[in-house]
């Protein structure tokens, strides 16, 4: 236990079994949420901003200065990354479709458009850090785009995932990752996963998720949510995650009622945004006396 009271607000990554009212977790599992933080943007930063913060200061350790390139710069990740990339002083590229270009732009990334741009031809020095969840030609591109002594950090693989690859190419994919370790020129390259930092060093979790609850408690970042949703509605956010296109994340909202119950206040229909669909509504006010979850 960590002095903890009935009534604390508090946050973990469960992983699995999380679309439930109630889950039973370790005290000494859990982070402290700040009071006052909107519940919905909090539980945004458990696992893609713990992410995007252990990638830059427990994997790649960036220093303020470092040139950084993050694939995938629109998702939920990649936003987080710009956000405290932009937060530790690095200069910073981001590949995304044509249409998400205005978005990197406002995070502070300069945009790589990867349907029209080579990304390996927009630093002739090379990155000093290169973050890949595409794994796009198994990452030989990526690791080509460094600069000596740079560091590729994979932390996915979803070019193999649309092109329907067996496990067995994507395992011997990261394997490879490895043995480039041993080729010359000082390049450096591994595979990240937030479960398996936790896994070995449980304290970090704790102690990064606090940080980044501290910065939203301050405004120093806001995370986007791109919908509330009821339970009703789980099968169609699924549908939504796998096309595509989200610009935020899908809040499962254990008190909100049925969406076919609800009618959207005029002021939140009046001020959506693309961050935010017009169907976007407030968590209950009963949702702040709750534990929040993944």
């Amino acid at each position: 236990m960590r002095d903890f009271q009935i009534g604390n607000r508090v946050a973990d990554m469960t992983v699995v079994g999380s679309n439930v009212d109630y889950r039973t977790l370790r005290a000494d599992d859990v982070a402290r949420v700040p009071v006052g933080v909107d519940a919905a943007e909090a539980a945004t930063l458990i696992l893609s901003w713990t992410t995007a913060y252990q990638l830059l200061h427990r994997a790649a350790r960036v220093q303020r200065g470092h040139r950084v390139l993050v694939h995938g710069a629109a998702g939920a990740v990649g936003q987080a990354l710009l956000v405290l990339g932009r937060l530790a002083g690095l200069e910073l590229w981001g590949t995304a479709r044509g249409e998400h270009m205005a978005l990197l732009r406002e995070l502070g990334a300069t945009p790589i458009d990867y349907q029209r741009e080579d990304f390996t031809r927009v630093l002739p020095g090379g990155f000093d850090v290169i973050i890949d969840g595409i794994g796009e030609d198994g990452y030989r591109r990526s690791y080509a785009a460094l600069k000596p002594g740079g560091l590729l950090c994979a932390i996915g693989f979803s070019a193999s995932v649309q092109a329907q690859r067996r496990m067995l190419p994507i395992l011997m994919e990261i394997a490879r990752l490895y043995l480039w370790r041993l080729l010359p020129g000082g390049k450096r390259a591994r595979f990240y996963s937030v479960n398996v930092m936790r896994a070995r060093h449980p304290t970090w979790f704790k102690e990064d998720l606090e940080r980044l609850f501290g910065l939203l408690a301050s405004g120093a970042i806001r995370p986007r949510v791109a919908d509330r949703i009821s339970f009703d509605e789980v099968p169609e956010a699924h549908r939504r995650l796998e096309a595509g296109g989200l610009e935020g994340k899908l809040v499962l909202c254990p008190d909100l009622p049925s969406r076919r119950d609800r009618v959207p206040r005029p002021r939140e229909t009046a001020t959506a945004s693309k961050e935010a669909p017009a169907t976007i509504v407030r968590l209950p006010s009963s949702e702040s006396q709750r534990d929040l979850r993944k």
